[in-house]
């Protein structure tokens, strides 16, 4: 092994690669390339073209929408039957307590969690296509179904027939209360299922990607800390109002706290207990899960068209809303599960329960049920090291983190998680309004360039500057690109331009004041009396030197008459540079604002005698350039180069072209 790593290193340092070819830039480029013709199809062909039926086509489209039509004939029994039914199991017997628990964050009789752990399982099979996952009921989906049910049918006024009353111990009261619960969830899941159809039907999968991991950890952990709060009075057993929206979690905490004295003690020992005892199986379970086929049954993104169909297919068999559970299906998948049969295995158990052993589970306690959704939480809890990890790592992120934590805890679910996707947004915006400015240089004998301030041995060539910055250029940040390419550079052309503009103020002062001291001493010279001593001092007066330009010069020698080379080299401020490469390699994209702050540089530093290259300039934001008419007389494709090595060659040529010239 270490005579391959000694190998491995030798090789790198002795392959090298060698190219000769000549400086490119883009107008040269492309006049050597030859574009492929292209002919854009209208309207009527691309419609033509998408209602095309072919038998390959016919094929693959029946395939996307029954993926089980895909797998089910190609389905390796002897390899993958037996890990099948083993994951099926262990998701199965978690599937029972969660969904009977879940139910109850949901607002709904325990028997409707069953419902929702079987029909949607089932469906899923047949048109899902991701072999690990399971499907069924969710924590933090549950509790959402579970604030809406309780904001439509509130526990404090009912219609009981056609009278309205506010008493809730009447077994009318809690039979219409639950129906109409139910209703409103099952209403819940059929909407939910419509509108994940048309999101998939239309290609909306993309919206996910700005759910970016800390929002989701965020929101999560924070959905956590509601359920927990939910399940306090059932683990005390006191009897309190169910809130949602705003500050929930502050209302539901301060409701418990206000009837602790009523603390029901057989109820807290009990649930109590089933806590310590669920703790343990999920220690035991996650120490020795190498040696145990099975785990030990305490308990336990998705395709949109998939999931559409389960949610409003499942409605009508009263099932709430569904969606994928991390923890089953890390089950699933580290049991062995091969294929969609281990969700149907577990989803065919819970079939069992409801129609054979159903009535045994129903007189279990609230409390047990609330233990098993707070152990359930126990993932979701450690997610608050996810502060420490971000802080180390990153304080944007950490940032969207606490706001999807903060704004969900506080606000509600719904309000915090548009709370926190429009935090995201705003923190890519401030990413790409403030990016990372730097001056690059060459690594010597190579054509690479790095930061000048990171490395030491990174060289940067004399009159050259390069400037790079890890950003877009657009409207939101074109003047900060401005600013940061000054200050980096250290050179200004305004303030170059002003300076020159005061300088010949100043000159253009100095030269008149010469040449009135001058006619002031002529004139002196032809007053003056014959007598011829008198006169030869009024000639030394006239020859004394006179101050032209913050120095002495001679009354005779006119300050016009210095040449404008030498008073532009001597007098004038002038840039330390004559060449000045921008590195578009980072560029994705160029607006019509940030063109003309492109071609504004190009034209300020043209003025100072800096010509400016841009590098590495993308196809793409080549033709963006294009369409906004970039490319003009003045601004030509010969000041593009395919790298930064082809744009300081070039800006090399140039100097020395320069320096001969002068």
């Amino acid at each position: 092994m270490e005579h391959a790593e000694v190998d491995a290193v030798c090789l790198g340092q002795t392959q090298k690669y060698c190219v000769e070819r000549p400086i490119y830039n883009q107008e040269l480029l492309e006049g050597q390339l030859h574009r492929r013709e292209r002919t854009p199809q209208t309207l009527r062909q691309k419609i033509a073209h998408s209602c095309r039926c072919s038998s390959k086509k016919a094929k693959s489209h029946l395939y996307s929408f029954l993926p089980i039509l895909k797998w089910l004939p190609h389905y390796r029994v002897r390899e993958y039957l037996l890990g099948d039914i083993i994951s099926g199991i262990s998701t199965g017997v978690m599937q029972l307590p969660q969904g009977l628990a879940y139910a109850m964050l949901a607002s709904v009789p325990p028997v409707f969690g069953l419902y929702s752990s079987f029909y949607p399982v089932f469906l899923y099979t047949i048109f899902g296509t991701s072999k690990h996952i399971s499907i069924g009921t969710f924590a933090v989906i549950s509790m959402m179904i579970g604030g809406v049910a309780v904001r439509e049918v509130p526990d404090e006024v009912i219609t009981i027939g056609y009278n309205s009353t506010n008493v809730t111990d009447t077994p009318e009261y809690y039979s219409d209360r639950v129906t109409k619960r139910v209703q409103v969830a099952v209403t819940l899941a059929l909407l939910t299922g419509i509108i994940q159809l048309c999101l998939g039907l239309l290609r909306f999968g993309f919206v996910a990607i700005y759910l970016t991991e800390p929002l989701v950890r965020g929101f999560t952990t924070a959905a956590a800390v509601h359920v927990f709060t939910s399940q306090l009075k059932y683990l005390f057993g006191i009897k309190t109002p169910r809130y949602s929206g705003p500050l929930s979690v502050v209302y539901s905490i301060a409701a418990v706290l206000s009837n602790i004295t009523m603390t029901n003690i057989a109820t807290l020992v009990i649930g109590l207990t089933c806590i310590v005892l669920l703790f343990i199986g999920k220690e035991i379970n996650l120490r020795f899960k190498k040696q145990l086929p099975v785990p030990i049954p305490m308990e336990i993104i998705v395709e949109l068209i998939a999931l559409g169909i389960c949610n409003s297919v499942g409605s009508f068999f009263q099932s709430f809303s569904v969606t994928c559970s991390m923890s089953r299906s890390l089950v699933q998948e580290s049991t062995g599960g091969k294929t969609q049969i281990a969700g149907t295995l577990s989803s065919i158990m819970v079939l069992v329960v409801i129609v054979a052993i159903g009535y045994l589970f129903e007189p279990l306690p609230q409390t047990v049920l609330a233990a098993i959704v707070m152990v359930n939480l126990k993932g979701m809890f450690k997610q608050f090291g996810d502060v420490t990890h971000f802080w180390r790592t990153s304080r944007i992120e950490l940032a969207i983190w606490m706001v999807a934590f903060v704004a969900s805890l506080f606000l509600g679910l719904d309000y915090g998680l548009l709370t926190a996707v429009a935090f995201a947004m705003i923190t890519v915006i401030y990413r790409t309004q403030s990016p990372q400015y730097r001056i690059l240089g060459q690594i010597p004998d190579t054509d690479i360039y790095c930061n000048v301030e990171e490395y030491e041995e990174v060289k940067e060539y004399p009159g050259i500057k390069i400037f790079q910055a890890n950003a877009s250029l657009y409207f939101a940040n074109s003047e900060s690109y401005t600013s940061a390419l000054k200050k980096k550079t250290g050179v200004d052309p305004r303030a170059i331009l002003a300076a020159r503009k005061k300088a010949r103020k100043r000159h253009a002062r100095e030269v008149k004041a010469a040449n009135k001291l001058k006619k002031q001493a002529v004139l002196k010279l032809v007053k003056s009396p014959t007598n011829d001593v008198e006169a030869n001092v009024k000639h030394e007066i006239a020859d004394d030197e006179l101050p032209v330009n913050g120095k002495f010069a001679s009354a005779d020698a006119s300050v016009q008459d210095t040449s404008p080379d030498e008073y532009e080299h001597f007098v004038e401020p002038k840039a330390n540079i004559h060449s000045l490469i921008l590195d578009f390699a980072p560029v994705n994209f160029v607006d019509s604002v940030g063109a003309k702050t492109l071609k504004s540089i190009i034209k300020e530093y043209k003025e100072v005698g800096v010509c400016v290259c841009i590098a590495s300039c993308s196809g793409p934001v080549m033709n963006e350039l294009t369409r906004l008419n970039f490319f003009d007389n003045t601004v030509t494709r010969e000041m593009l180069f395919h790298s930064i090595h082809d744009a300081v060659l070039a800006c090399q040529v140039k100097g020395r072209s320069a320096l001969q010239a002068d």
